[in-house]
Order: C-alpha cells, then sequence, then structure tokens
C-alpha cells in the first residue's frame, strides 16, 4: 500500500507539471472506486490548477473554489501522461490539463477521486486526521504528550491516523529500528529521552524513503514512471530470520493488529 513517501513522492512529481494549469476535460471511465466517484468531478474544466498539497496519505488539488481529494488506496499510482495516451484495463480516472493528462491507475480500485468544496481540511476524511510527521509540531515533548493516555503497544500507536498521521506499517517498523524501541512496549511507557529518539527516527526514515522514490513492493510508481528504491534499504521490514544488518541477530517477525511488525531483539530493547 503507498503510505506516506510514496504519496509525498508523488506530490512532488505532480506539482511542477500541474500547477497554473486549467483543466480541459475529465474521463471517469470506472466511478466506482472505494468510494463512487462524485458527478461534481465530471465539471472540472475550465478550472485552474492552484496547487497540490498532501495531508497524510491524500493528495489535494486545490482548483479554487474547491479541492479534488486523491487517495491512491492499496494499488494506485498518478502518472503525467500525453492525451493520446491509450488507456489500460485499470486507468479509472483522466483529468486533461491541455496537452497532458492526469491518470488513475488503480487495480484493486481502493483508491478515491472526491470532491469537496471549499477548505478541504473540513471534508470528513481529513478532519480527524491527527499531527503531520515531518512537520515541525511532531517532536519529543508533543510525542510524549501523545502517548501518556495509550497502553497500546508502540507500533500500534504510530499506525493510529488519529494521533499521527501517514506512517503506515513499513516506516513504523523501519522507525523503530533506528530508534532502537521495541515495538511491544506500551506506549505510555516511552521516556521523554526515548521520544525524542523516536521522533527523530521517523523524520530521518520518511526523508530517506522520499529521497529513494519510496517504496516498490507491488504496484506503486512515481508520476514518471519510476519505481521507487527504499526497499533495498530496509533495516528489519521484511526480513524475517535474515541477520541484522547492525548485530547480526536474526530479525523476528510477530503480528500487531493484524499487521506484520519485523524487529531486531538486541538492538530493540
Amino acid at each position: 500500500m503507498p503510505e506516506l513517501p510514496e504519496v509525498e513522492v508523488t506530490r512532488r512529481g505532480l506539482a511542477p507539471q500541474l500547477t497554473g494549469r486549467t483543466i480541459s476535460g475529465v474521463a471517469v471511465r470506472e466511478p466506482r472506486l472505494r468510494w463512487p466517484v462524485p458527478r461534481e468531478v465530471l465539471a472540472l474544466a475550465g478550472r485552474t490548477v492552484k496547487s497540490i498539497r498532501r495531508r497524510g496519505k491524500y493528495l489535494l488539488v486545490d482548483c479554487g473554489d474547491g479541492h479534488l481529494i486523491l487517495h491512491l488506496g492499496m494499488s494506485g499510482s498518478l502518472r503525467v501522461l500525453p492525451p493520446d495516451t491509450p488507456a489500460q484495463k485499470h486507468d479509472h480516472f483522466d483529468l486533461v490539463l491541455g496537452d497532458r493528462v492526469l491518470r488513475l491507475r488503480d487495480p484493486r480500485r481502493f483508491g478515491a477521486v472526491l470532491w469537496t468544496p471549499g477548505d478541504a481540511d473540513a471534508h470528513p476524511l481529513l478532519a480527524h486526521l491527527g499531527v503531520e510527521p515531518l512537520s515541525r509540531s511532531l517532536d519529543a515533548k508533543r510525542l510524549h504528550a501523545l502517548t501518556r493516555a495509550h497502553r497500546t503497544a508502540i507500533k500500534q500507536f504510530l499506525m493510529d491516523g488519529r494521533r499521527i498521521v501517514g506512517v503506515g506499517n513499513i516506516y513504523a517498523n523501519e522507525s523503530l529500528f533506528r530508534a532502537g524501541i521495541n515495538p511491544r512496549m506500551p506506549a505510555k511507557k516511552l521516556s521523554l529521552e526515548k521520544c525524542e529518539r523516536l521522533s527523530k527516527s521517523i523524520k530521518d526514515t520518511l526523508r530517506a524513503a522520499i529521497r529513494a522514490g519510496g517504496s516498490t513492493l507491488r504496484d506503486f510508481v512515481g508520476a514518471d514512471g519510476a519505481a521507487g528504491y527504499f526497499q533495498q534499504r530496509y533495516w528489519v521490514y521484511d526480513r524475517a530470520g535474515q541477520k541484522c544488518r547492525r548485530c547480526r541477530a536474526p530479525i523476528r517477525k510477530l503480528v500487531q493488529g493484524q499487521r506484520s511488525t519485523y524487529y531486531c531483539p538486541s538492538c530493540q530493547k
């Protein structure tokens, strides 16, 4: 599933190609995505793309009087293509901008194309999202305060979008390894010193992933069609039974909240 780095890589690829351009047409080939594509999307022609920003794993295309909300779901990707590029089986949505088209490919159809007038942050899908992990708002003190009332394991806490938005499973595993924290530790037991290490490791992990173009485990490609390669640098994720790159102990796997967790029993106390 595309996580925050993949969405941010997509945003950075789209912004210079779409910002300032006028929408000349819309094509919806399959409206049955995670939520039905609303009819308002079909009436976007004539609007100008003011900016493209990210909130968690959502991309928000500012069209002046409202926002197009895009989500990649589990298998989606957005690419900028020439307008005469033939649509393939899983190409469900096109936003035409003169001599280029923004195309959503989504084999599993868990992505989203939505429209909201006015302030996108007030939309029900975004209104209750937590702090952005790459913002200055997430520091040791903020993380320490957020965790005080939570007995849940810190790995599951990091994946709760109501607290911290967009970290996701892969990068929660990798961040906890970098911070030297056992994924089973109750969130409320983290000291301020550990929160300092963890807040820094979250930022370092996400930024490294963005620089590497994200992770491509199956379907994800950036706006230019290039696959990410951060998966080649994983410390623990999907490496159960392999030797830790730091201490050579075998990486272990367990299941938390129906998601796979990977950790080094020696490096993560």
